[in-house]
């Protein structure tokens, strides 16, 4: 038993056992079965089945179910966020550069609409989890929008309301990219492009509302 703990740990199959997936694989299998299930419902032995897996992969290789949910979100957030400071620090005006990172954002919800879900669920309750994506992800975004947000607001450019709301009137129409099922009944274009056009329309709306057309 401790020789075939060593090898789930280093991700290599048991003797008979079929092969352990690569680590992209388990991450994005990770990522489908908590945005459908929820935290509290994907129970360990659930995401091994799901895995394909031994029920002791999860601890084994990560430590514990928390810790295998904080890979699977930072496999998405840490590459956005880092992208997100590219644009932030682009050589542009404010408003440009408050457009193209809820551009940006919408794309993003848009390629990823997993992911979307599965924050809207965490943002809703306490958590360690929320606790992760908001110190983690959300904060230093905020941070990073917070003096172009200042300095628009103090030229007149922008209303001057308090960040939850701002924060809130962006993050909201991503609804509209993650509910594929009420979309699609309300006319949603099946194929991925009607995806990423609803991005653009999207994004063009909230922008147009928040820094106006000129």
């Amino acid at each position: 038993m401790a020789v075939e703990g060593v090898k789930r740990r280093q991700g290599r199959p048991g003797a008979n056992g079929p092969p352990v997936p690569g680590e992209a694989e388990v991450l994005a299998r990770g990522m489908e079965a908590f945005a459908e299930l929820g935290y509290d419902r994907a129970s360990a032995r659930e995401l091994a089945r799901r895995l394909g897996v031994s029920h002791n992969f999860i601890n084994d290789r990560y430590g514990s179910k928390a810790n295998f949910w904080r890979a699977v979100i930072d496999r998405t957030l840490a590459p956005d966020l880092a992208e997100r400071q590219r644009l932030l620090d682009a050589d542009m005006d404010d408003a440009d550069r408050i457009r193209v990172v809820i551009q940006h954002f919408y794309r993003t919800a848009a390629t990823t609409p997993l992911v979307g879900r599965l924050l809207f669920d965490e943002f809703g309750r306490e958590s360690e989890r929320l606790d992760h994506v908001f110190d983690n992800y959300v904060a230093p975004t905020l941070l990073l929008l917070a003096p172009a947000l200042q300095r628009l607001a103090a030229a007149g450019r922008i209303p001057p309301v308090p960040m939850d709301v701002l924060f809130f009137a962006v993050m909201g129409p991503v609804a509209g990219l993650v509910q594929l099922p009420l979309a699609g009944r309300l006319g949603r274009a099946v194929p991925a492009d009607g995806q990423a056009r609803t991005a653009e329309q999207l994004a063009d709306l909230v922008v147009a509302g928040l820094l106006g057309r000129g």
